[in-house]
C-alpha cells in the first residue's frame, strides 16, 4: 500500500467517527487539520473540537485513534488536538453544511 493509499483508508476510518451532537461526521465538519503518514506507516493526525468546552473532547479523539488503528497497515497513530486556528463553520466541506441545512 502507497503512503497515498494509506492516507485514503485513514480518512475512510476518520469519516466514521460522528460528534455526538452533530450529525455528520468528523472530517466533513473540517475538525481535521492535518493526516501525515510517517516511515514504517505511522500516523499524526492534526484536530480540532467544535469548541474547547465539547462535551466529546475525551472521546473523539481516541474513537479517530481506534479506528485508524483498525486498519491493518498501520503501525502507530498520534492524535494532537489544537485550538489555533479556533474552528468556525467556514472549515465544514460542502457535503457537511448541505447536511446541516447551511447551504
Amino acid at each position: 500500500m502507497t503512503e497515498e493509499e494509506l492516507k485514503e483508508e485513514v480518512i475512510k476510518a476518520i469519516k466514521e467517527v460522528y460528534d455526538p451532537e452533530i450529525p455528520v461526521n468528523v472530517y466533513e465538519l473540517g475538525l481535521i487539520y492535518d493526516i501525515k503518514i510517517f516511515p514504517v506507516n505511522n500516523v499524526y493526525v492534526l484536530m480540532t473540537l467544535t469548541s474547547p468546552s465539547c462535551p466529546s473532547a475525551e472521546s473523539i479523539p481516541v474513537e479517530i485513534e481506534q479506528k485508524i488503528k483498525e486498519i491493518a497497515e498501520v503501525s502507530d497513530v498520534s492524535v494532537e488536538l489544537t485550538f489555533d486556528p479556533p474552528y468556525s463553520q467556514d472549515m465544514m466541506s460542502e457535503v457537511a453544511k448541505l447536511e446541516l441545512g447551511f447551504m
